[in-house]
């Protein structure tokens, strides 16, 4: 009896002893089952043969089918017909019993659309060792394609920004600036053909219209005669805005004006069509830079914004041609041998000289009743202001408010529909040099926030804020506050522009802090208005 009832007693315990390790490998099963499911990434199993066999829910999220729909279905199904080889591929690694570590590819939603994904595969084994299927995990990184898509158009954008850039800035002949601008800008947007049709002022103030031609023969524009202001064009022609369309012909506007409905009979076939005004500082309208191509929908919103930065970028170097041309012009007027510069740096005071002679002379006949002493000494303090002047070296006396000159200066660095600058501040009307210096400045902080700060990042933003202070002199002062970008750390040496900045500051009695912040450089200038 107590034998038997021992014995019994150790095959009650095997038992437990069984029960508890098929109740710990259900719970451990159980617990996998649920990670799976509960898990953001597709997992998936499949044979060796490519029939899926297993299906959680981030896979019915990502892949549009339920498991019903998919499982006992080969993985094919999933793969673009351009990619089937790399499942091929996989098979054989993993034959090998090699796994497949984040594998960057595509495949197809029920849909038909291409997702991005990055794969992870592993092979499945039997307790003998023999390979018998794999396992998928999936990642959607559409998003992670679709930012790094992203930065590379923003450095394709600076990049040709910064070669037009230094194309027209090395050269001050109107007509070799347009032709480079046309040629460049028909490149970069894909145009079949690509037009500029700009204002040009004759000697004696006449306006006439010339244009530079790139994609196609000169004779191709000729024998249609220069574009009419009608509705299509009148926008352009009159600075209003930038018209992009998949479909001229399809337009509203398109086809109102006689003779020709349209486009003339031999004209250079346009269906995509896009026309960017051209536009000068003082908001004069320059001209118009006009694409075509003969197929539709050829324009996307990112090349309008690429063209505008161009026709911004032209715009300056179109109004430097002119200064230069009419320059130019005058120092022949004048001086043939003179140095065009120092002609420029002192034509102020010649005009100040020629206005105080006037007011000499009026002073003068108006005087002639006056005591003579007393008409000495208004003459002598017109003589002690003329002498005044001649220490000013300016070309011209316009003044310009400070909200239009930050506006323009930074008008290369931002993305249409993007506001990466924002600016804050009063109405300050400043003198030419101060205008010129702050642009430098200007130009200087735009140029090193998209290299290295905060505009070289795809959320960082630039914010710039000036006021009035009160002190002895009317003084400027202008903060520039960078966030969003990389961290920021203290230099341990000034570079070029920095000492540029606080130099050129310095010399015309202001002043400049830099903030080195972790969040984003705050500089903090000052100059005397």
């Amino acid at each position: 009896m107590n034998d038997l009832s021992h014995g019994g007693a150790d095959v009650g315990n095997d038992a437990g002893v069984v029960d508890a390790r098929l109740e710990s490998s259900l719970e451990a099963a159980l617990r996998l089952a649920a990670i799976v499911e509960s898990s953001d990434d597709a997992i998936i199993s499949k044979l060796l043969d490519g029939t899926i066999t297993s299906w959680n829910g981030a896979a019915e999220r990502l892949f549009g089918y339920r498991p019903e729909e998919i499982i006992g279905h080969s993985v094919l199904t999933l793969i673009p017909d351009d990619r089937r080889s790399e499942e091929t591929d996989i098979i054989e690694r993993l034959r090998r019993g090699e796994r497949v570590e984040h594998f960057e590819t595509k495949r197809l939603h029920k849909s038909g659309r291409q997702i991005d994904i990055s794969l992870t595969i592993s092979p499945i084994r039997r307790s003998d060792g023999s390979i018998v299927g794999a396992s998928k995990i999936a990642r959607d990184i559409t998003q992670k394609k679709q930012a790094d898509a992203l930065l590379e158009r923003q450095t394709e954008r600076l990049e040709a920004l910064n070669r037009v850039s230094r194309i027209i800035s090395q050269d001050l002949d109107l007509e070799r600036i347009v032709q480079a601008v046309t040629d460049e800008a028909t490149a970069l947007s894909g145009a079949q053909f690509g037009a500029f049709f700009y204002n040009v002022l004759d000697a004696d103030g006449e306006s006439y219209v010339l244009y530079a031609l790139s994609g196609a023969p000169r004779d191709a524009f000729d024998r249609f005669g220069m574009p009419r202001n009608t509705a299509i064009f009148a926008p352009t022609f009159l600075g209003e805005g930038i018209v992009r369309s998949a479909d001229i012909r399809q337009d509203p506007r398109y086809g109102l004006n006689t003779p020709h409905k349209g486009m003339p009979t031999g004209h250079l076939p346009v269906v995509s069509y896009l026309a960017v005004p051209v536009v000068s500082s003082s908001g004069a309208v320059i001209g118009g830079l006009f694409f075509g191509h003969a197929e539709p929908d050829r324009f996307a919103p990112e090349t309008e914004s690429l063209i505008a930065a161009i026709a911004s970028q032209s715009a300056v170097a179109i109004d430097n041609a002119r200064l230069h041309s009419a320059a130019q012009a005058e120092i022949a007027n004048r001086k043939a041998a003179e140095d065009a510069r120092e002609l420029l740096l002192h034509e102020v005071k010649h005009r100040v000289k020629n206005t105080l002679a006037t007011i000499q002379a009026l002073a003068s006949q108006t005087l002639k009743t006056t005591p003579p002493s007393e008409k000495d000494a208004f003459i002598s303090r017109l003589h002690a202001l003329s002498g005044a002047h001649d220490l000013l070296t300016l070309s011209d006396w316009q003044e310009i408010d400070i909200a239009a000159l930050v506006q323009r200066s930074l008008a290369a660095f931002s993305i249409k529909g993007t506001p990466r600058v924002s600016v804050e501040g009063p109405e300050v009307r400043l003198s030419a040099n101060k205008a010129l210096l702050l642009t430098m400045v200007l130009h200087e902080l735009g140029t090193n926030a998209v290299k290295y700060g905060a505009l070289s990042a795809e959320h960082g933003r630039v914010s710039i804020a000036w006021r009035l202070a009160e002190t002895e002199r009317p003084t400027l002062r202008l903060e520039w506050r960078e966030s969003g970008g990389p961290p920021v750390t203290t230099p341990t040496h000034r570079g070029f522009g920095s000492r540029m900045i606080a130099a050129a500051l310095h010399g015309s009695d202001g002043h400049v802090a830099f903030d080195y912040r972790s969040e984003g450089l705050l500089l903090t200038l000052d100059l005397v208005v």
